[in-house]
């Protein structure tokens, strides 16, 4: 087959996606969630190997077909003339893609930076806000690592102090959080990091009120969504934040290698970039974006996996994914010696679930369920948590699902042996 008809088969099964959606237009999320041909569909856009079960697509996901070719087709261009291709015909093709991100997340384009990661996104604004020696600076101690490494360097380079404090597993509900936020402010906290949700157990926290608690109280809020965006329906509005990161290859299954930077436009200029920018971009959200040269094709494929994600639908993907989730957590969670460390309250989480078997250690189990039977999880042992996070993703199968339930009770009944 030659690379042109490659190509539109490739093409033709995102066609096929939306063709599948509008035959499904009057059923409700809920409803489809179950809807195993309709699912069949989504599935066939992606190329993943079968011979093996993914379960930690929480780490970084993969794309569908239609987003690997773009990558391919826009790095391939770029080869032909890099230095005129790169610079004057492809970076600014960007732009629709910061605008159609801004629009998913109900902001101005002018708000957008299109980064690397969640780490580059973050990092900018926990680098970036000037902060003077003894401030303190509050998160949980459930908080991504890379971030608490980041506060630790400021606290040993300038004298900040890191307060932290845990997070029940799970909590009665999200007003228990909001409580746990206040309690530990003090009046020498001069910024905050929140997760969205957080990634070892999938706890979606309560973003407005504690942005609103740091606001009252005029201390910045800092919002690592980078297991949210594009995994559960949320708009800026909901948050109200002034400053959110997130990946974009995780539960948007764009190209590894990219993600988003919100600041709200009122805060760009104070705003220090990772790396120096000109003078005349100091309120311009590009300023961030001033990383030396870097491939632009990952970038602008960005906009086939918004075009794959918006075609499903959020409300759609979201109920899919809990669908899946609780096919395996409420049939395990009862089990004797089982432990699970996420609330099934679809206000609370959504993929992402963490269960732990009594006396099995989570490393081990992990590598037990790879080696016996090529399911991939990712171990969680952190503070009083010792289980496994398990991720799936639109293309996962009940068959799949039933598999991982199946090498669970096994465990649950026999132990690794």
């Amino acid at each position: 087959m030659s690379g042109l008809a490659y190509a539109t088969l490739r093409e033709g099964a995102i066609e096929k996606v939306l063709a599948a959606v509008a035959g499904v237009s009057d059923k409700s999320p809920d409803a489809l969630a179950g809807d195993e041909d309709f699912w069949f569909t989504v599935q066939q856009a992606y190329d993943v190997d079968r011979s093996m079960i993914n379960l930690n697509n929480g780490g970084v996901a993969p794309a569908p077909r239609v987003v690997l070719d773009a990558v391919h087709r826009h790095d391939e261009f770029t080869n032909h003339l890099p230095a005129r291709h790169l610079w004057e015909l492809l970076d600014p093709q960007v732009e629709p893609v910061r605008q159609s991100l801004a629009e998913v997340f109900g902001c101005d384009a002018e708000e957008i930076a299109v980064v690397r990661n969640a780490s580059e996104a973050l990092e900018t604004c926990l680098f970036g806000i000037d902060l003077k020696r003894g401030d303190e600076i509050l998160t949980t101690s459930h908080d991504y690592p890379r971030m608490i490494n980041t506060l630790k360097q400021r606290e040993g380079r300038e004298g900040v102090v890191l307060r932290t404090f845990p997070i029940p597993t799970p909590p009665d509900g999200l007003h228990e959080i909001t409580e746990l936020y206040e309690q530990n402010i003090t009046p020498r906290t001069k910024m905050i990091l929140m997760c969205h949700i957080i990634n070892i157990t999938g706890q979606i926290l309560p973003v407005k009120e504690i942005v609103n608690l740091g606001r009252s109280r005029g201390i910045p809020v800092i919002v690592d969504g980078a297991h949210a965006f594009a995994h559960f329906p949320f708009k800026h509005a909901d948050l109200d934040c002034d400053y959110y990161g997130s990946s974009l290859h995780k539960w948007l299954s764009a190209p590894i290698g990219t993600g988003l930077l919100y600041v709200r436009k009122s805060k760009i200029a104070d705003l220090w970039p990772l790396m120096a920018a000109p003078p005349e971009s100091r309120e311009n959200i590009r300023k961030f974006e001033e990383i030396g040269t870097h491939p632009t094709a990952p970038r602008l494929a960005i906009a086939e996996a918004l075009r794959f994600y918006q075609g499903i639908g959020a409300e759609r993907k979201a109920a899919r994914l809990r669908y899946l989730r609780d096919r395996w957590a409420k049939r395990l969670m009862g089990q004797k010696g089982v432990r699970l460390y996420t609330s099934l309250d679809p206000a609370q989480s959504c993929a992402i679930g963490t269960i732990g078997i009594e006396g099995v250690k989570a490393p081990d189990l992990t590598k037990h369920l790879f080696a016996k039977h090529k399911i991939f999880v990712t171990p969680i042992v952190h503070e009083h948590i010792d289980g496994i996070r398990v991720t799936p993703n639109t293309y996962t199968t009940l068959a799949e699902v039933d598999a991982f339930i199946e090498a669970m009770e096994k465990v649950i009944a026999n132990g690794l042996g």
